[in-house]
């Protein structure tokens, strides 16, 4: 772990402090003004092949083919009468959401800043919404060059998915376990990865279902050196530590008594970088002390040992309480507050399990810890709605993810491998398998931002400097290998080609403390 302590130390150039966090001029956007961002910026073309990924549209052509295709049948019910659009960006499906099977037509829906402009995940801003024949002619002018084999595994794989959607539970584990025996999660193809991951993890949720099963189990060691091992080959968890540490650096400034609260906190590979810099502060180093969250009260106290370590090397005073519980299922008396201190709530989302209970009590604990800044990273996937819309835009997402891998890593290489195995298999399973209303008892929010703006909170524009460590990220890695950063709406957004992957975004408290 000190190794990795070291490489976080290395990278302490990607933070400036010094544009300045006023809470007036920031935050209190005029009422009248409909839109207080900026218009969407598309930051740097990052793609030189402009094809979008070959995965990522053999998955929306095929479920529009299998859906189009499906006869009009009556559900049991628990189907809701509407056909909602489920997957972000350009990759827009329609949900099985209705008394019949029928689908309306696919559209193809993009990001809107508040005049209307349209934030297109292609290479370019603005336009109009593309015609519905000329995207399908595209699209069967790509597939001319898709193998059949990896066509034929999708479109049973979203087969399967159908039978589990209207509890045919036998019908699809027939055609699981036939699928599970083609495929190999060390395939050449990415297709032919992501078809084994989804297959094992829908199988695992047929059998759960049988045995009254939705629990899982997460080995904390092989999930945090995969995780790490993600860090080092792509820019998503650097492109999250480094956006937030700058929202929160700005938020600390002139301030001598400061306190994290870190949601998952993991193995705190984030607060090196931040640490360095609190502790060379012009005006000195504040009093800082953490709170971290997370399952395992021996990997806590681990990564506060780690914390405080490099903390005293540093010279900075720092104090560590670790919490082993969710944040959704305690108490504000459980959290140490302090009189005078600048509050930072601080939540990387992620899918391995959930990481913070209820999302109804995280959002009222919030609201009742006010804190001067929330920075919050989300995955542009949503845990909400039935089997089916989590299905398609689960497949769409994570093909995306294998496609960004595979771009840099070979099929053989054994990073590659731990990645997808340890880490993304792990949320497709809880994805799929674990999570839902039906299976949790509890439905999930779709999009965290929209709940905070409805709520006490407003939204903080990442700044320039949180920009300018974004772009800095995006520079370690080959421009070929098809990074896109986008800002618009206050947030960043960091994607593979044309498919949003993760936003970074920051809220106070309209009272903070």
């Amino acid at each position: 772990m000190k190794g990795a302590y070291e490489m976080a130390h290395g990278a302490l150039d990607l933070i400036q402090p010094r544009e300045p966090w006023d809470h007036c001029a920031s935050l209190g956007f005029p009422a009248p003004i409909s839109n207080p961002f900026p218009k969407p910026v598309l930051i740097e073309n990052r793609c030189v092949n402009l094809e979008r990924s070959e995965l990522s549209e053999w998955v929306e052509h095929v479920t529009k083919q299998l859906l189009d295709d499906l006869p009009d049948t009556e559900t049991n019910g628990s189907l809701q009468t509407e056909t909602r659009m489920v997957c972000g960006d350009n990759n827009i499906v329609p949900s099985l959401l209705g008394d019949h099977f029928r689908p309306k037509k696919s559209m193809r829906r993009s990001y809107f800043d508040g005049n209307g402009e349209e934030l297109q995940w292609s290479h370019e801003l603005g336009g109009h919404l593309a015609n519905i024949s000329e995207k399908e002619g595209s699209a069967r002018s790509s597939m001319s060059r898709i193998d059949e084999k990896g066509l034929n595994l999708i479109t049973l794989l979203l087969e399967g998915a159908v039978a589990i959607s209207v509890d045919n539970l036998g019908e699809a584990h027939r055609m699981l376990l036939e699928l599970t025996q083609m495929v190999s999660p060390y395939g050449p193809s990415c297709a032919e990865r992501v078809v084994a991951y989804f297959s094992k993890a829908m199988g695992s949720r047929v059998i759960n279902s049988w045995l009254g099963i939705c629990s899982p189990l997460i080995n904390h060691k092989s999930v945090h050196s995969a995780f790490q091992v993600f860090n080092n080959v792509s820019p998503f968890i650097k492109f999250a530590h480094f956006t937030s540490n700058q929202a929160i650096l700005e938020a600390f400034q002139r301030r001598d008594s400061v306190h994290i609260i870190d949601l998952d906190i993991m193995q705190g590979l984030q607060w090196p970088a931040l640490f360095h810099i609190l502790a060379t502060r012009i005006e000195g180093p504040p009093q800082v002390r953490m709170t971290g969250m997370g399952s395992s009260m021996e990997v806590l106290v681990e990564t506060g040992k780690q914390l405080s370590n490099f903390a005293r090397r540093l010279g900075l005073p720092f104090e560590f309480h670790p919490i082993a519980k969710k944040f959704g299922e305690i108490d504000v008396s459980m959290v140490p507050l302090r009189r005078g201190e600048t509050l930072a709530v601080h939540w990387l989302q992620h899918s391995l399990y959930d990481a913070t209970g209820p999302d109804w009590k995280t959002l009222r604990l919030l609201e009742a810890l006010a804190p001067r800044v929330i920075t919050l990273v989300e995955q542009d996937i949503s845990h909400g709605g039935s089997f089916l819309d989590r299905f398609v835009v689960s497949l769409h997402y994570y093909s995306t993810l294998f496609d960004s891998l595979g771009a840099y890593l070979p099929c053989e290489d054994p990073g590659r491998h731990r990645i997808e195995h340890c880490l993304l298999y792990r949320e497709i399973n809880n994805i799929v398998a674990i999570g839902g209303p039906a299976r949790s008892g509890e439905d999930k929010f779709r999009h965290w931002r929209s709940e905070l703006a409805k709520s006490s909170f407003m939204q903080v524009a990442m700044s320039g400097n949180s920009m300018a460590q974004a772009q800095l990220i995006l520079n370690m890695f080959p421009p070929a290998h098809g990074y896109n950063l986008v800002q618009g709406d206050g947030t960043l957004r960091l994607g593979w080609k044309d498919t949003s992957l993760f936003t970074a975004s920051a809220w106070t408290s309209r009272a903070p403390r």
